[in-house]
């Protein structure tokens, strides 16, 4: 009797031819046809393509500091009070809680904050509701996440008036507290 070769030799052989078949590359995906460049010495490299950068500087609107901007709340840094008051006016809620903002996203910066009051009044009496109001700011700043220690509050009464005058409308503007940040 005639061996027959085992099945499993038989089924491996069809393994390979099928392995080995041709096929059509799929009809979706783009095939990238290269050629190899000819060199008439074997001896010569072929040079490599530089991979030097330029750096480019950003344009975008981060690289503007929104301290400096004019369309950004941040540009806005005094806060206006009422004659002989010292509370933050809701009007002026949107700048401290901006100011809050940005400083609670940059913790290496502080702020000095100047209160200011009118020609009307003693001295004495300006330098302490000047005080008050800076106090005010900074209060309503410490409420809203900042720490005490990044944040001065110093009064100069009304020795440094923003407007000349005696008269309403340049006392309205006297009567303020700004922010400063630090290196300004």
């Amino acid at each position: 009797m005639k061996k027959s070769p085992p099945l499993i030799l038989l089924a491996a052989a069809a393994i390979l031819l099928a392995a080995c078949a041709s096929k059509e590359p799929p009809k979706d995906v783009p095939v990238e046809t290269r050629t190899q460049p000819t060199t008439t010495t074997a001896a010569t490299p072929t040079p490599m393509p530089s991979t030097t950068t330029t750096a480019v500087a950003p344009t975008t609107p981060s690289a503007i500091n929104p301290l400096k901007d004019p369309n950004n709340i941040l540009s806005k840094r005094i806060v206006y009070f009422d004659y002989d008051k010292d509370t933050v006016k809701s009007e002026y809620q949107a700048i401290v809680q901006a100011h809050a903002k940005y400083l609670s996203e940059n913790r290496s910066r502080k702020i000095r904050l100047e209160g200011h009051a009118d020609e009307r009044g003693s001295r004495e009496y300006n330098m302490a509701l000047g005080q008050r109001r800076a106090d005010a700011v900074r209060k309503a700043t410490n409420l809203l996440g900042v720490a005490n220690e990044r944040m001065e509050s110093v009064s100069f009464g009304e020795d440094k008036p923003r407007v000349q005058g005696s008269n309403e409308e340049a006392w309205s503007q006297n009567r303020r507290a700004e922010i400063v940040y630090d290196n300004e």
